[in-house]
């Protein structure tokens, strides 16, 4: 009996230090979470803005091809998967991970941001030409690396197709796994609805100086920059948010167990002392 209390305190022990560490990485991630949000949202507004002077200067481009708008047939895509660099943050990884499996090892290139889609790109075998490492709040600059090594494969022809895999940030409970296309530009619906919501403000009567051409040398590669800046920014978010509630779900847990353990370790006790006291009262009663 006193063999099973003892190793039942030792559990309560065991799994309070575990709550302790586990609330420690609740607190940081919400912290971190909270400023991965904002900077998310804050973002929003200006990539709407982007993707409107973007359709505008598409729709008036007339004829005339950038290099960055030519559709070509897929023979090789590019595919940046913006992954974690630690767990411990729930299902994200596993989740963005089975979207990525679903591609074709034979036709597609990799780029990953982040030790874990690094990992499995590994472990599959898969095509991987680069692997960069993003801190907790990158700057525009960091991940500028990325998509200008993405805009080199796909001017040179090496890929005819460039998409992007993240998480995104929906709320703090729920982050899903998208894919974008990249490049070639091209209007997404959203853009679409940009343009037309433009053509019936009139917004697409403009003049470029000195032409459309030369606006798009400038805007289309920087249209791809904040792209890839936007992904890891909302990649964070959900990041940060995912491991809090996935920490938060494990305190909680553990207080349960602990509670569990707390009763019946107080029943082990209870049934001992019973146990002794009916001795000391049968061998009083024996003495009589």
């Amino acid at each position: 009996m006193a063999a099973n209390t003892r190793d039942i305190r030792r559990r309560i022990k065991s799994v309070k230090n575990t709550a302790q560490i586990t609330k420690a990485m609740q607190m940081v991630a919400a912290s971190k979470m909270r400023k991965a949000q904002q900077l998310a949202i804050d973002g929003r507004p200006y990539a709407q803005l982007l993707n409107k002077i973007s359709a505008a200067v598409n729709e008036v481009h007339g004829d005339e091809k950038h290099p960055l708008l030519q559709q070509r047939e897929v023979k090789k895509e590019l595919v940046i998967i913006i992954s974690t660099d630690k767990g411990l943050c729930g299902a994200l990884n596993t989740n963005l991970l089975r979207e990525a499996a679903k591609f074709d090892p034979e036709k597609t290139l990799f780029i990953t941001g982040g030790r874990k889609a690094a990992q499995w790109a590994a472990r599959s075998r898969r095509n991987l030409i680069a692997e960069f490492q993003l801190k907790d709040t990158p700057s525009f600059v960091e991940t500028k690396v990325i998509s200008k090594m993405a805009i080199e494969q796909f001017l040179d022809g090496s890929v005819d197709k460039v998409s992007v895999l993240v998480t995104r940030f929906v709320n703090t409970l729920t982050q899903e796994p998208v894919v974008f296309q990249l490049l070639p530009v091209s209007a997404s619906p959203s853009n679409t609805k940009d343009m037309e919501a433009a053509r019936e403000a009139g917004g697409l009567d403009v003049e470029f100086e000195p032409n459309s051409l030369a606006v798009l040398d400038a805007l289309l590669p920087y249209y791809a920059h904040f792209a890839i800046y936007r992904a890891v920014v909302e990649a964070r978010a959900a990041e940060h948010s995912a491991r809090m509630v996935a920490m938060k779900s494990a305190t909680d847990n553990a207080k349960s167990l602990i509670k569990d353990l707390t009763l019946e370790y107080n029943k082990i006790r209870q049934a001992s002392i019973t146990t002794e006291l009916l001795e000391i009262t049968t061998a009083q009663m024996a003495l009589g």
